[in-house]
Formats: structure tokens, C-alpha cells, sequence
């Protein structure tokens, strides 16, 4: 079942300026494809939060488990309708680290070195998930498996494949194609691609 929060549209409306529809759900990487096991997996949640967090693969099996169907897309312009994911919910991390008030910022940090930057408020979103699943199966190693992070309302590099951890912070830090001239936000809907010439210094 997925959550109540999905609200399909005509496709027509789905389709944010500058994307192409596409059936398939190529695989985009950037550096090295970890290989790991689920139970090599360890989730850390850290930074300006009261209570730090740090869960194996079985610990996060036992938190409550929520289906999603939405969106994907892609800052290279296509996108993909009507994606199936299977996780936890960001918020249900979130309430058990308790973030603390000066909390902004998030550095969503990877395996294999990956980093992205989100504003908290774009992060604790009620649709965000850690998802294990796609349409039903094991997440692909080469999808961001065992555990990738899916913020459907943002470009797919802010969907952080192979996830590792978070850290929440008062100042913004930003990841690795924030760094490297993409925007520092990513609203497909905006068509956020790249940063203005100094913006992200």
C-alpha cells in the first residue's frame, strides 16, 4: 500500500519543464558502485540532533515501513513516471534523533564518498524515504542498494544512492555536484540545474 500522501495527476502535469518521459530507469553514477550487503549497512544520524543515532540493517527493518509511489526526475532531462519504493520514512528517523532548534541545513553523506546538501526543510518532508525496495524487489546495487535516500520533489541527485548517514547542521556545507556548479536546491519544476557563476562560493 502506498502512502495517502501520493496524488497522481495527468501526466501532462507531471512533466516538469525541459524532461523527456521514459519507460526505463537508467543508472547514473558518479565514481565507484559500492558493494555491500545489507548487513554491512550501518545508518548514522548525527550533528545538531539530541539523540544520535546509529542503526544496523535489522534495527532499520523493524521501524514502521511505508510504500511510495512518485516521481522520479533526472537533472540530465528525463523522468520517469509512477516509481514504486519500499523504506522508512525520513520523519520517523527524525523523530527519534530529534533535531535541534539551530538545525538548517542537512549533508546527506554516502558510501564510496558521495555527499549532497538539502535545507531541513526539504529533507523532513512527509514523502521522503530511505527505501530498500523498488517495484517490489531488493533495491539494485546499481539504484543506490542496500539503501538509497528518495526525495521525489527534488532532482535525483539529491537522492542519494548507498546512504551511509546524515548529518544535520546549523551552517549550510555543501555536497559534491553542489560544489561542482549544480544548484544548490534542484526544483525540476524550476528547471534549478546549475548555480549562477559565483553563487555557490
Amino acid at each position: 500500500m502506498f502512502g495517502s500522501f501520493y496524488k497522481p495527476k495527468h501526466p501532462a502535469h507531471r512533466v516538469p519543464p525541459g524532461q523527456v518521459l521514459t519507460d526505463k530507469f537508467p543508472v547514473l553514477t558518479y565514481g565507484p558502485t559500492p558493494s555491500l550487503r545489507p548487513e554491512e549497512v550501518r545508518l548514522e544520524v548525527g550533528g545538531q540532533v539530541e539523540n544520535p543515532l546509529s542503526l544496523g540493517w535489522d534495527e532499520l527493518m523493524a521501524l514502521p515501513q511505508t510504500g511510495l509511489k512518485a516521481d522520479f526526475h533526472c537533472v540530465t532531462r528525463w523522468s520517469r513516471l509512477d516509481v514504486e519504493w519500499q523504506g522508512v520514512r525520513v520523519l520517523e528517523l527524525l523523530q527519534q534523533a530529534r533535531p535541534r532548534p539551530e538545525a538548517r541545513y542537512v549533508l546527506v553523506y554516502c558510501y564510496g564518498g558521495y555527499t549532497t546538501s538539502l535545507p531541513l526543510e526539504d529533507f523532513a518532508r512527509e514523502e521522503n524515504l530511505l527505501a530498500h525496495t523498488l517495484f517490489g524487489q531488493p533495491l539494485p546495487r546499481e539504484h543506490g542498494g542496500p539503501l538509497r535516500l528518495v526525495v521525489p520533489h527534488l532532482y535525483a541527485w539529491k537522492s542519494a544512492k548507498w546512504v551511509r548517514g546524515f548529518q544535520l547542521l546549523e551552517r549550510e556545507e555543501l555536497g559534491f555536484w553542489e560544489r561542482n556548479g549544480y544548484h544548490r536546491r534542484g526544483d525540476p519544476w524550476r528547471e534549478e540545474r546549475f548555480s549562477s557563476p559565483g553563487e555557490n562560493l
